[in-house]
Order: C-alpha cells, then structure tokens, then sequence
C-alpha cells in the first residue's frame, strides 16, 4: 500500500496531508496540532516569519524541522515580481528551495492572479526552486503551471479560510482526471474531516489546510479528524467504490436457494 505516501519532485513524504501555522491561539497548540495531524509537510508564511530571528520567539522555534519539511509561501504577495522576491528571500534565509508560491489577484476573495502565477512560476522554475503553485480550479492554468515546470499544483475548493468545502466538483474533477505526470494537491476551503475525505475520494494526491484546524474550537482533535479523514479517503479511493445506482439489490443474493 502507498495510500501514506506523497511524493513530490522526486521526494517523498509519509503523510499526505499539509498543514499551516496560522491563525492557531498560540505556539503551543500549534505544535500540538501540527504533531496530532501526522502532517510532515508544514507551510509557513514568510512574511511572518522573523528571518533573522533576532526578534525574539518565532514560531519557527515551535516546529521540529527534523521530523517536518518546511514548505515557505508567499501569502501576501499581489505581484510576480513581489512573490519571486518573497521566494528567494526564504531561500537566502536558509529555509528551502520548496515553495508554496500564491500571487494574489483579488483583495476580498484572494483568489489567484493567475498571469501573476504563470509568470513567477516560469521564473523560479528557472532559479531552481521546487514550485507548488496556489491557483483556482481551471484546468487550463493548471495545465499551463505543469507545463511551466510546477512540481504540483495546488487548485483551490473554495475561498481561503472559508471552510465551505469543495464548491466546484466538476472543475476539480477535471484537474483530477488529466493532471496524471505530477501530484494534484487540493489547497484551501476544506472545512471539517468530511471534506478532506471527499478530496482524497475524488482521486487527489495530497490535501493542504489551515484554517480548517487552527480555527477549530479544538484544533488538536480537528489536527486527528483530518489526519484520519485523509488516510481513509486515499484508501476508499484505491478500494474503488461500488457504482451508484437508482435501485435497490440485496445484500443478501437469494439465487440458488432451495425453495
């Protein structure tokens, strides 16, 4: 069985399931939600991220980099030239040549730019970085970020940190179906285990959240429910579901039975 394994640009990862470290109470239940998801590829946004650390305690103090992959992104960024500067910052700092590349398009619904992420995609590519863009759920940009030298992509299930869940089955679905040469990670909207499950159902290779944890009312226990939802979705999805049907048929067959 590899339902536990992800790998990316070659390397693989024993979870499939990627967590954030935002929006968490404090540092503490972070690190307890990041242990209790099993997630061992953890996102950290670079523009909080004390590069220096000179300022004191950083969250990076809270992760073990031993057991984790750090996964940089460049939240907060509106334009090509901005996220690639985001990008080769955390670089220069020593944290990795992974990125989470997201290059934002709209203030109020932070949906991507998609010119913006085709561009900065095309230039770290080119820089050497192993790039994972955030992009929406249009199977034409996804093709085109492959096409460019993305080593996953990354298509949203609804708005950021809305938690409604998958909102486009047959967008994503298509993704699904032809982006075959390099993994399909489903990025942002998932909002409780069920929608996790779903995603991994469908055929995706990895799932990433944040908000779905951290805002919980126990992240801790929401860090497990995802982790599990995770795992069982990969392996319902390799067990093959039974076809849908309009009728009923027994449980039970009664051909054969002597009358």
């Amino acid at each position: 069985m590899k339902s536990d394994r992800l790998t990316i640009a070659g390397r693989s990862h024993p979870s499939r399931l990627i967590v954030g470290t935002g929006k968490y109470p404090g540092f503490e239940v972070m690190r307890r939600a990041i242990e209790a998801s099993g997630a061992s590829i953890v996102t950290v946004a670079v523009r909080r991220v004390d590069l220096s650390r000179r300022g004191g305690e950083s969250l990076l103090d809270h992760i073990d980099t031993k057991q984790v992959t750090l996964l940089p992104n460049t939240a907060g960024c509106y334009t090509a030239e901005e996220a690639i500067r985001t990008a080769r910052l955390a670089r220069e700092a020593g944290l990795s040549e992974l990125i989470k590349l997201e290059v934002i398009g709209d203030e109020r619904t932070l949906f991507p730019d998609n010119e913006g992420l085709l561009q900065a995609t095309r230039v770290l590519v080119k820089e050497g970085f192993t790039v994972l863009p955030y992009t929406n759920d249009d199977l034409v940009v996804a093709r085109r970020l492959r096409d460019a030298g993305a080593a996953a992509v990354m298509p949203l299930a609804a708005p950021i940190g809305s938690g409604l869940g998958i909102q486009n089955a047959v967008n994503l679905g298509l993704i699904l179906d032809e982006i075959r040469d390099i993994p399909v990670i489903v990025d942002a909207g998932v909002g409780t285990a069920s929608d996790a499950a779903v995603v991994m159902e469908m055929g995706a290779d990895g799932v990433l959240m944040n908000t779905g944890i951290a805002g919980a009312v126990d992240p801790i226990k929401m860090a497990r429910a995802m982790r599990l939802a995770v795992e069982a979705g990969r392996l319902a999805a390799e067990a093959g579901r039974i076809p849908k049907k309009l009728h009923a048929s027994t449980s039970s067959p009664i051909e054969g039975l002597l009358r």
